[in-house]
């Protein structure tokens, strides 16, 4: 088959690898009907070292059943599913704590001998643990907003929960890639009264108003954290989302967050240290986040996204075939794409 292999900072190859195959009782093997590049992928994009084999990429995929091992139960060829981006048992204490992406038996797409997403299919471990039935056919309109489940919308709404949003309370966004635009359609969703988004680029943002943003800040730094303190009457937000991973996105967070509120770290850090003070421990701000336990959450969103009541497919503003992923990759790290939609 022919998967997507990363030979370095900005070598993206599609090539042919063996065919996906039931190692272990427990694997399914999916045909990919759908899957995406990552924003986090472009890191890697930009700093991978050069290397002669190669590393398999893609973390979130949508696809169709086509073979089981002799200990799945709950699958069957022919169903539709989706995958988080970490796949795991669903049963270790970790994941019935809801914590999947520390699942003691679990790993990451891509690595150790398992298929990336990217690819025409993927043998799946841990199959009844890790997918996740979809009530539609192969050609559902729906496929775009039910892939975000495999980690985007799931990692959006994991920032407004761990960042304690209720309705009423005021948000602001960092950053206007996929993450900060799906976390501003979850703080909405939840009843987040304001939502700050702090991003540049027009075609972004005015889908982030459509989304449920109240107010759009392009500036940055200084300007920035002045400006959204001028919206929220000099106080901040009660959470702030941050879903850029830098050192100044970082520190524009911890300034625009109102005083008890909570910083929820989203975005892949890029630093090693938080400038975390006395003047930040006067002000009481908890710094939360992490990686998005998807698993958790998809079940919860699910009834949304087939009833009509969210979109986070939007965030997807160009698909391609997979031969073509190399260039989706130029075209999101160039910032001509918001996320690229996949369709082998």
């Amino acid at each position: 088959m022919r998967a997507t292999v990363m030979h370095g900072a900005g070598d993206v190859r599609v090539e042919h690898v063996p065919d996906p195959k039931i190692d272990r009782a427990g694997d399914a093997v999916v045909r990919v009907l759908r899957s995406c590049v990552c924003g986090s992928d472009l890191w890697p994009y930009g700093a991978m070292a050069a290397s002669e084999h190669g590393r398999r990429m893609g973390h979130e995929f949508l696809g169709v059943v086509e073979d089981t091992g002799a200990d799945v139960s709950g699958f069957k060829p022919g169903d539709v599913v989706v995958a988080p981006f970490i796949w795991a048992d669903n049963t270790c204490d970790f994941c019935r704590a809801g914590l999947q992406p520390s699942c003691r038996h679990g790993g990451q797409w891509g690595l150790n001998g398992v298929d990336g997403g990217q690819g025409e299919a993927v043998r799946v471990p841990f199959a009844d643990g890790t997918l996740v039935k979809l009530p539609v056919g192969e050609d559902s309109a729906l496929l775009p907003s039910l892939l975000t489940l495999s980690d985007v919308f799931c990692t959006g709404h994991h920032g407004v929960v761990t960042g304690g949003v209720k309705p009423g309370l005021s948000v602001t966004v960092i950053g206007d890639g996929a993450v900060g635009l799906s976390a501003v359609l979850a703080a909405r969703r939840l009843g987040a009264e304001q939502i700050i988004l702090l991003g540049r680029h027009t075609d972004r943002t005015d889908l982030g108003r459509e989304f449920g943003a109240t107010d759009v800040v392009a500036e940055r730094g200084e300007e920035g954290v002045t400006k959204v303190r001028e919206l929220t009457g000099g106080d901040g937000t009660h959470t702030v989302v941050e879903c850029v991973g830098t050192d100044q996105s970082m520190r524009t967070a911890l300034r625009v967050v109102r005083d008890g509120g909570a910083v929820s770290r989203l975005g892949v850090p890029q630093y090693s240290e938080i400038p975390f003070g006395m003047d930040t421990i006067m002000r009481n701000i908890t710094v939360t986040g992490g990686v998005a336990p998807a698993r958790a959450y998809i079940e919860e969103l699910l009834p949304d996204i087939l009833e009509g009541k969210v979109e986070p497919g939007r965030v997807f503003d160009r698909t391609i075939g997979l031969d073509d992923v190399p260039d989706g990759y130029r075209a999101m790290a160039d910032r001509e794409a918001i996320k690229v939609l996949v369709q082998p």
